[in-house]
């Protein structure tokens, strides 16, 4: 059984990694500013000309970079989110956590105006403390002094939270100056605006971190999504591992949204499709987790700048307008 669930991962990591560089590839070569298919190679290699390298270098692939790593930790910390609450519904962006990172990275950038040397690595570490405070919260007030954390209760206060975040968001917007005002609603929309190398370099020791953790922990994950009668006999400290796993999540996801904005349902549906494929055991869906979450956020941001023409949509849009029905399918089916 081990052995063929391990064939089938192998099976569909390459076949997501070759999508993934498809997408990577499509994603440099379409939109305004890009560069011919055929011209990635010579540029990549020095023989491209002074614009196709700047294009390509100082624009393209930081922002295709960007993406990836982005993905990548949405959909990590989607996966935790749903084996630590045991709840498929469990997503960044829709128990809070994405909020408050926005608003704490809101009112940063209110304050400080975007001058400040070191900029693009010190947004993340502010959108993980203020994200992490929400999710201290909401982590308190679903605790129950008998019975622990309650998974269900957990996600309720979440969307309880978001919502009253919202309402923040648009108090900040209408006390902010109207030049400021753009970004918090880019950030709202989803709209990728870290998009330079700094911003990139801000969120690869994060995933480098992060990362081997949450497999180092796949046996964990694997308990807690079981009943907590099975991971309370199996000696587990349920509390603290999923505080520990909690407080990794969180990171992981504010890290992502201090750079891509409010961008929800990446963490709802990459776990979900890689479970699908090779089975729900975390030692097996979550390295597919990570190439889905890159290919479905580089693949919107490249819908969003080539649907129209004269504009360009947020990422955050094109992933609800696909998020979102597959959102009320999983409901459907899990009421």
């Amino acid at each position: 059984m081990f052995k063929e669930g391990r064939k089938k991962q192998r099976k569909w990591l390459f076949t997501w990694l070759v999508v993934t560089l498809l997408i990577f590839v499509l994603g440099i070569s379409l939109g305004p500013a890009s560069v011919s298919f055929d011209r990635i190679i010579p540029t990549l290699l020095g023989d491209g000309s002074f614009k196709e390298s700047f294009v390509l270098f100082s624009v393209r692939l930081p922002r295709m970079l960007v993406l990836a790593a982005a993905g990548m930790a949405l959909a990590l910390a989607g996966a935790v989110l749903q084996g630590v609450t045991r709840n498929d519904l469990a997503d960044p962006g829709i128990i809070g956590i994405n909020a408050g990172a926005g608003v704490g990275i809101t009112v940063f950038y209110l304050l400080v105006n975007g001058d400040l040397p070191h900029f693009a690595y010190i947004l993340p570490v502010v959108g993980f403390c203020s994200a992490l405070l929400t999710a201290l919260c909401i982590y308190f007030f679903s605790y129950q002094r008998n019975k622990g954390v309650q998974p269900f209760q957990l996600i309720l206060i979440g969307v309880g939270v978001a919502s009253a975040l919202s309402g923040v968001m648009m108090v900040l917007i209408s006390s902010a100056e109207r030049s400021d005002v753009q970004f918090i609603a880019q950030w709202l929309a989803g709209s990728v605006w870290g998009t330079d190398w700094p911003f990139f370099w801000a969120l690869v020791p994060w995933l480098v971190l992060a990362i081997p953790y949450i497999f180092y922990k796949s046996n964990v994950l694997n308990v807690l999504a079981m009943t907590e009668q099975t991971a309370v006999g199996l000696g587990m400290n349920i509390g603290r591992e999923r505080l520990r796993l909690l407080i990794v999540a969180v990171a992981l996801a504010a890290a992502a949204v201090s750079v891509t904005g409010g961008i929800a349902f990446i963490g709802l549906m990459a776990p979900h499709i890689a479970k699908q494929l090779v089975g729900p055991r975390y030692q097996f869906f979550l390295p597919l987790t990570l190439f889905i979450g890159a290919s479905l956020l580089m693949l919107s941001d490249t819908i969003g700048r080539v649907a129209i023409a004269t504009a360009t949509v947020p990422a955050g849009i094109i992933v609800a307008f696909i998020g979102a029905p597959y959102f009320l399918y999983l409901l459907r089916k899990n009421v």
